[in-house]
């Protein structure tokens, strides 16, 4: 087993593979010149395998597994798919034009195996209509230009072609909000609808006048990895997105997604809720 790691979040992303072959030789006690003196390289090769920016082998990465006492073999076997693993994503070309979170936040979605979304105040970027990204974009401060604006949107485009398991929960203030008019409200509500339809999404809603919604404030992205292990909760905050992949921490957001789902409506009378809310428009 994986020895405990200390809680923290990220306030950055970083590819997981190499993020978790930092962890592990930390957790063993190695500096990266003693890891370094184990695979017989220098130890600039380590920082930039643990940075990403080198890459590494199948091999390397089972030496240095097992020079680290790594014993969970599924665990390993998840680290070297993804270390070498050699797609050329399509987030890649946004980089240098978008922050850096942004594609951090591809890659995630790219690797994962599920996703889970609890929204408070916005509907959630994946399943937005294009006026409403493009009215939630132009509403940040400070102001992005013409160019960052297309681009962000294009991009949010690009991420809502996933086709694995995604289920979100949205409270009733997000569906009533109005980011931009009417129009583009009741069109926001119909592409729920319309999207809620496909085998691998589910929509849940918490009205307003439920007793037991535990958590008010609960905004998060839970991306399952591989390995539960290799799971991270993204959230954003006033300095910017955080990752959190702590497993102390990774549990308690566990806890919050079950509870705030416990609270909402099952999925087809969700679809009935958005189905009144866009007749009230």
């Amino acid at each position: 087993m994986r020895r405990s790691r200390p809680a923290r979040a990220r306030a950055r992303g970083r590819p997981p593979a190499p993020a978790e072959l930092r962890r592990l030789r930390e957790a063993a006690g190695l500096t990266s010149r003693q890891a370094a003196a184990l695979l017989g390289v220098a130890p600039a090769q380590i920082t930039h395998i643990e940075s990403a920016l080198a890459g590494v082998s199948e091999q390397r990465v089972r030496r240095l597994a097992s020079h680290y006492a790594c014993a969970d073999a599924e665990f390993v076997d998840a680290l070297v798919a993804m270390a070498t693993d050699r797609t050329h994503g399509w987030w890649e070309e946004y980089r240098g034009l978008l922050p850096t979170p942004f594609l951090d936040l591809s890659e995630l979605e790219h690797h994962a195996r599920y996703l889970r979304h609890v929204a408070i105040l916005y509907v959630p970027g994946l399943l937005q209509t294009e006026e409403y990204s493009r009215a939630v974009f132009s509403a940040r401060l400070p102001e992005l230009t013409a160019e960052e604006l297309e681009l962000r949107i294009r991009h949010r485009k690009e991420r809502q072609r996933f086709a694995i398991p995604y289920e979100a929960v949205i409270h009733e203030a997000a569906l009533r909000i109005r980011v931009s008019d009417r129009a583009t409200s009741r069109a926001q509500l119909k592409r729920l609808l319309e999207v809620s339809d496909a085998d691998h999404i589910s929509v849940r809603v918490i009205p307003f006048d439920r007793d037991d919604f535990p958590r008010a404030s609960g905004t998060m992205t839970y991306v399952g990895g591989p390995l539960s292990k290799l799971d991270t909760v993204v959230r954003d905050a006033l300095h910017g997105t955080v990752f959190i992949d702590s497993e102390a921490q990774l549990n308690t957001y566990r806890t919050s997604f079950r509870k705030v789902e416990e609270a909402s409506l099952d999925p087809e009378k969700s679809r009935d809720f958005i189905r009144r809310l866009a007749k009230e428009l």
